[in-house]
Order: structure tokens, then sequence, then C-alpha cells
């Protein structure tokens, strides 16, 4: 991934940071929560579609972005959270390569292949 596409996710997820420091929740909500959207990968247990799926579904940031509208409007700062979350989380992946999977393996996603499949 080119390194300004990496300073993009990294800006974005400073963002994330700012904003959730606005919200009235403990400091560590941040952290402790930062890896719940890759309770997806658990549809890989069925199978690699069914992986791919779920996984994409945390990691959409159309799914993020529906989620902060639903925040926004009924101005709750649980929706807030989780949208906040969404979008650090995916950036975290984007900026170390970690892109939305494709049904034929955990390995092949849009930014390319990754882990020692990488070869």
């Amino acid at each position: 991934m080119n390194a300004i596409l990496k300073l993009e996710e990294l800006f974005i997820f400073s963002l994330c940071i700012f904003l959730f420091s606005n919200l009235d929740f403990a400091w560590w909500w941040f952290p402790a929560l930062l890896f719940l959207p890759d309770i997806g990968m658990l549809g890989y247990i069925f199978n690699s579609k069914v992986g791919a799926f779920t996984y994409n579904l945390f990691h959409y940031r159309f799914v993020a972005a529906l989620i902060a509208i639903i925040a926004l409007t009924y101005d709750n700062d649980n929706w807030k959270l989780a949208a906040i979350i969404m979008f650090a989380h995916i950036s975290f992946d984007r900026t170390f390569g970690y892109g939305l999977k494709y049904n034929d393996g955990f390995h092949n996603t849009h930014l390319g292949v990754i882990g020692k499949d990488k070869k």
C-alpha cells in the first residue's frame, strides 16, 4: 500500500481518537473495544464465503457510516462510540494492509495478499 494511503488511514485513526475524547466515556473504552470488529472473523468457522461476508460486514466503511448516521440522528453516545470504534478499527487494519476479504480465503484482500501466502 502506498505511503500516502497509510498516512491517510493514520489521520482517520487520529481523528477517531479526537472524536472519542469528546464523548463521555472513560479513556480505556477505546483500546478495550478497538479490536471488537474482528468478531467478524468468526464466520470463517463455517467456510471462507461466510467468513468473508461476516468479516467484511464489520469492516465496510459504509456500515460504519450508517451507524454514524443513526448516532447523529438520535444523538446517542453509545451509537457514536460504535461508529468511532468501527472507523478507527478499519483505519488501523488498513494501515497494516488488512483489507476487505475475497471469498477464496482470509489471506486474499482488496489490498493484496497478506500473511504467509504473500509469496
